[in-house]
């Protein structure tokens, strides 16, 4: 499903990212874990193509989107990144939109669906997510478990095959945190893959299927929690 294969990084003289190897297989939930400036959130950019690697190979889906540092046209890379979905650390939902509007945004420009198409899509997922109530209302007027919930929703909106979460519980209290869990845990028995970020060992442990530790720019460790 994710494919990562000898990946590597600088910044100027700085190695962030020194050869990754990484396979995430459909349905499963990788978690990597580590301090911070050890290269998780670029490694996390770098397969959603926020950030180009130097040298490797990425692949989505049976689909490379770089090989040896060298990125596919626009139009291929448009189409592959339909299958990977990205949860930012600080939400970053639109501030003037209405939760539904914020859902229906991604599948009417990336999509091509129509808006009563759109409409009915995000009305699902905010079914799924418990949030029906709450379609009306804009970001601000949120609790942060909820906002949480909303930006899973707009990326879900898109059916994407990969999932990736930045810090998905930085700011969220512990009953927030695991009603995440809940809900990562119940996608991946969808048969999506999960790609996670961060430094909640305790969530970690709780939500993974396999965990492995970065540092330096380098995978360390690698843990499988029953």
């Amino acid at each position: 499903m994710l494919r990562i294969s000898d990946v590597k990084k600088k910044f100027g003289d700085t190695e962030v990212l020194k050869g990754i190897n990484l396979n995430i297989a459909p349905g499963e939930i990788l978690v990597i874990v580590g301090p911070s400036g050890g290269g998780k959130t670029t490694l996390l950019r770098c397969v959603n193509a926020l950030e180009q690697c130097d040298n490797g190979k990425i692949e989505i889906n049976g689909r490379a989107i770089c090989e040896n540092g060298k990125y596919v046209d626009k139009k291929t890379m448009s189409e592959i990144r339909k299958d990977i979905g990205l949860v930012f650390q600080n939400f970053n939902l639109f501030p003037h939109m209405t939760v539904l509007e914020n859902l229906i945004e991604a599948p009417r420009k990336v999509l091509g669906l129509s808006k009563e198409d759109a409409i009915k899509k995000a009305e699902e997922i905010l079914g799924f997510l418990g949030l029906e109530e709450k379609a009306k209302n804009y970001p601000f007027e949120l609790s942060g478990g909820q906002k949480q919930r909303v930006a899973i929703g707009r990326a879900l909106a898109l059916e994407p095959k990969v999932m990736c979460f930045d810090e998905p519980t930085s700011a969220l209290d512990p009953g927030l945190t695991e009603e995440v869990a809940n809900l990562i845990k119940s996608l991946s028995e969808n048969g999506m893959a999960m790609m996670i970020i961060t430094h909640d060992m305790e969530f970690a442990k709780r939500v993974s299927d396999r965990i492995v530790s970065m540092d330096k720019g380098k995978l360390i460790d690698g843990l499988i929690f029953e």
